[in-house]
């Protein structure tokens, strides 16, 4: 494995850094470095190099950053490209500073344009408009590969950005105001459940296409690809895309929901479909190994034991 030595996981609480420190946790040839938003603030600049400095780590995994679905990135833009845009910058200057050997930088699959031909490349980046409900958080993350390649052309950085599809699974956020597809539906269809409730509201038409990746193979590709320090960011994709509806209709199954759903379809739907091409780090000999539905039951087995509400519900139910 090409993570080793002293290795800080900027955002170890939540869902990609949550799987990075379960699976660096306890290795002989790893000391894992974290802090708490209390003890570090990644959008304060002189912070963040003061304590790079001070710990000195080998590798740094930036996964801190505000995430969320399309509602969340309709109502907080400002939030969104603000927060991520300095976690980046304040990061990567202050790794360079700090004399960092590693560092990996996650983009996102809404980085590339809206209506670009399918599966997307890296080459198809900025060749046209996004979509309009994340391009804030979008440009942040644009923004980021550029001060990435940036720092690698003119200091020799070794900043690998890989640009996942859509994660899921143990760690990820469940609030139903800041959730993503799935732990979003995996919220509605339990509280339902738990509810006795007829049916449950979904935005949109269920037609657009979404690709889906369990968390812990994404930390398999991870590492993969920190090893060759490629010039160009690397996609990391399950390779195939269901439909919102067909997801949905797997959720209800595995939460054990026995209503109907129903469609509000004045709601966004967003693109119609979002596939990365992602031949580069199968080339490195990756391939995800999570079915999809396996994955689902794990997510929501893990929702079940940690989420406090789900259990105050479940003992008043």
């Amino acid at each position: 494995m090409s993570v080793t030595g002293r290795v800080y996981v900027a955002g170890h609480a939540g869902l990609v850094g949550s799987a990075f420190v379960r699976r660096l946790s306890g290795r002989a040839d790893v000391t894992l470095l974290t802090a708490t938003r209390q003890e570090l603030d990644l959008t304060d600049a002189r912070a963040v190099s003061a304590w790079l400095r001070r710990e000195r780590p080998d590798v740094v995994v930036m996964s801190a950053g505000r995430v969320g679905g399309i509602n969340a990135n309709t109502q907080q833009p400002a939030e969104f490209i603000y927060e991520n845009l300095m976690i980046e910058a304040n990061l990567i200057h202050g790794a360079w500073q700090a004399g960092v050997g590693r560092v990996l930088n996650f983009g996102s699959a809404c980085m590339y344009p809206k209506d670009g031909p399918q599966p997307m490349r890296p080459e198809q980046l900025m060749t046209g408009p996004m979509e309009p409900t994340s391009q804030p958080y979008a440009l942040a993350k644009l923004a980021g590969l550029a001060m990435a390649e940036a720092y690698a052309r003119q200091y020799g950085a070794r900043v690998t950005t890989v640009i996942p599809c859509a994660l899921f699974g143990p760690g990820d956020n469940f609030d139903p105001d800041t959730a993503h597809v799935i732990s979003g539906l995996i919220r509605k269809f339990h509280e339902a459940r738990v509810g006795q409730a007829a049916h449950v509201a979904l935005w949109g038409t269920g037609r657009p296409r979404r690709e889906f990746l369990y968390v812990n193979d994404l930390v398999d590709a991870c590492e993969l690809a920190l090893e060759p320090a490629p010039a160009q960011p690397i996609n990391i994709g399950s390779g195939a895309s269901v439909a919102i509806r067909d997801l949905a209709e797997q959720v209800r199954d595995v939460v054990g929901f026995s209503g109907q759903i129903e469609w509000i379809t004045t709601r966004p739907d967003g693109p119609l479909e979002k596939l990365l091409d992602s031949e580069a780090i199968r080339a490195l000999g990756w391939t995800p190994t999570t079915p999809l539905r396996d994955g689902l039951r794990r997510t929501y087995e893990w929702f079940l034991e940690h989420d406090a509400r789900t259990e105050a519900a479940c003992a008043s139910s």
